[in-house]
């Protein structure tokens, strides 16, 4: 084996690493083989190179990973396939009405203790206060949340 097949070898390996890092997701075929390429190299260098050569290319290509790595990192190449934008929206579960405690409804369904309600002419997801409300059942608001309302049974 020469040392030009040795390199190649842990060229590589460092080839599949940066792919397992930068483009797939957890432990993959990329990742196993790019291990297996540099350890490959590493382990011909030591056995038909010698231990001084081997420690040499060991030591080559820790900081040549640690190289490629950090360049990939910092010349943001992969920004360009990244998600980053963020979701300003919001949802309005009372479709603009203005519901407050003491506002007084009827369950659409049963309340178990969640369920659907309707008030002020606006169907919403309402949760009981202690108890399981059959459907059809008066009820009163007893606190407004962010996406639903606490009721009680009338």
């Amino acid at each position: 084996m020469s040392l030009a097949f040795i390199i190649g070898l842990i060229i590589l390996g460092i080839f599949f690493l940066v792919i397992e890092v930068y483009l797939l997701p957890g432990i993959s075929i990329a990742g196993v083989a790019g291990v297996a390429c540099m350890l490959g190299g590493i382990i011909m260098a030591y056995t038909k190179l010698g231990t001084t050569t081997g420690t040499w290319i060991l030591g080559a290509s820790i900081v040549a990973l640690a190289i490629v790595l950090y360049w990939f990192y910092k010349s943001k190449t992969f920004d360009k396939m990244a998600l980053k934008t963020d979701i300003e929206s919001k949802t309005d579960p009372f479709n603009g009405q203005v519901i407050k405690p003491g506002d007084k409804g009827v369950t659409l369904s049963r309340l178990g203790p969640i369920g659907k309600v309707q008030i002020n002419d606006t169907v919403l997801e309402g949760r009981s206060e202690q108890e399981m409300i059959d459907e059809n059942t008066p009820i009163e608001v007893v606190e407004v949340g962010s996406y639903n309302v606490l009721v009680r049974k009338l």
